[in-house]
């Protein structure tokens, strides 16, 4: 084997692991969503098992952005690093009633960054 018919090999086998990778991820996308219908579910697999390249790239341009559920997924990650963090809600609306107290905040802003801590 010579220099080339490795590097060849290693090329490939590094877009072989790159692409089941990505067919493994817009598989669990696709039926992670609860916005699709079981239908819309089906359609998709059946397009990305028939035409498995373009169908990946129609999905991931199609795809919206940011859906409610992966809002709600950022925030309960957000909030479970900020625990494993020490961050306490009571120890930032400490810090808040200090800031009011020496006049950095007003109270409406008090109130405001006090439901966001919590």
């Amino acid at each position: 084997m010579t220099f080339w018919n490795i590097f060849w090999l290693m090329l490939w086998f590094f877009f072989l692991v790159v692409w089941f990778w990505l067919l493994i991820t817009v598989f669990a996308d696709i039926f992670r969503r609860d916005d699709h219908s079981g239908w819309a579910k089906a359609a998709w697999t059946i397009f990305i098992v028939i035409l498995p390249v373009l169908g990946i790239l129609i999905y991931l341009i199609a795809r919206p952005k940011m859906t409610a559920q992966d809002m709600a997924m950022m925030e309960q990650h957000e909030t479970e690093q900020k625990r494993m963090a020490g961050y306490s809600s009571a120890d930032e609306i400490a810090k808040l009633n200090d800031l009011r107290a020496s006049g950095a905040i007003t109270a409406e802003e008090y109130e405001t960054l006090k439901a966001k801590a919590m």
